[in-house]
C-alpha cells in the first residue's frame, strides 16, 4: 500500500455544515458550481463528519412522480422537491444537473427510482 494512501476514492469523509442532521441514505451535494451528488452512508450530525458514497453505487432514492426516463439517462436533483427528475426539467436554483444516471427505467406515478452515482461533477444551478 502506498504510504500516502488515505481512503478509498468512492467514499469521502464529509463534514456536515448544513445546520441540520443528515440521515443515512440521504442525498448530499458536495461542491459549488461543479457539484457532486453523493449518498450519506451513515447519519451525520451537524458539524460532524461521516462517510458519503460518490461513485460506484446504485441507490433507491425519491423521484418526482411525473418524471419519465430510460435506463442510462442523466437525471437532475431537484433541491426544492428533494427528489430526482428527468433531464427535460428546467433546473432551478440549487438543482444539480448530471452526476447521476438512471440505473433503471423510471415511469410516471413512481415515487422512487434507482440511480447510479458516477463520481463526476454535475452543474449546480
Amino acid at each position: 500500500m502506498a504510504k500516502n494512501f488515505k481512503q478509498v476514492g468512492d467514499v469521502l469523509d464529509y463534514t456536515n455544515g448544513t445546520g441540520s442532521a443528515i440521515a443515512s441514505g440521504s442525498v448530499v451535494i458536495l461542491g459549488a458550481a461543479d457539484a457532486t451528488v453523493g449518498i450519506a452512508l451513515v447519519d451525520i450530525a451537524d458539524g460532524e463528519s461521516g462517510a458519503v458514497q460518490i461513485d460506484n453505487g446504485v441507490f433507491e432514492v425519491p423521484k418526482v412522480s411525473a418524471a419519465v426516463f430510460k435506463q442510462g439517462e442523466s437525471l437532475i436533483w431537484d433541491k426544492s422537491a428533494g427528489k430526482f427528475d428527468d433531464n427535460q426539467a428546467t433546473p432551478a436554483t440549487g438543482d444539480v444537473s448530471g452526476g447521476v444516471i438512471a440505473a433503471a427505467d423510471g415511469a410516471a406515478s413512481e415515487t422512487t427510482c434507482l440511480i447510479r452515482l458516477t463520481g463526476r461533477a454535475g452543474t449546480l444551478a
